[in-house]
């Protein structure tokens, strides 16, 4: 159940994040109270998880995966410029998330 919990707070972190770049500076009220209600149930459902889940390990989860998704979405929503040393920045904190959950002694529950 924590990981469903861990998901649901990078997919609301995620939602938080693009109606702040909707928001335009906090300016088109709609999109500000998007970010701010999906932050809070972010931080909730992110809270519950860490019940369960080493800190270190979720916030490792969390933080890459929304990398990960917010890329996703600025690419393809927003017309963002990916790079190579992009996709190489990326894929190397994906790949100490990777490591720092099957080999590292800070995951073990």
């Amino acid at each position: 159940m924590a990981y469903l919990f861990l998901t649901l707070a990078i997919l609301l972190e995620t939602a938080g994040t693009v109606c702040m770049k909707l928001s335009e500076g906090f300016t088109r009220p709609l999109p500000v109270v998007g970010t701010c209600v999906t932050y809070i149930a972010c931080f909730y459902f992110l809270s519950l998880s860490l019940k369960t889940i080493p800190l270190g390990v979720a916030y490792a989860l969390w933080a890459a995966l929304g990398i990960v998704l917010g890329n996703i979405i600025a690419v393809v929503f927003f017309k963002q410029h990916f790079d190579f040393a992009a996709g190489i920045g990326i894929a190397l904190i994906v790949a100490g998330v990777v490591v720092l959950n099957l080999f590292s002694s800070a995951s073990a529950h």
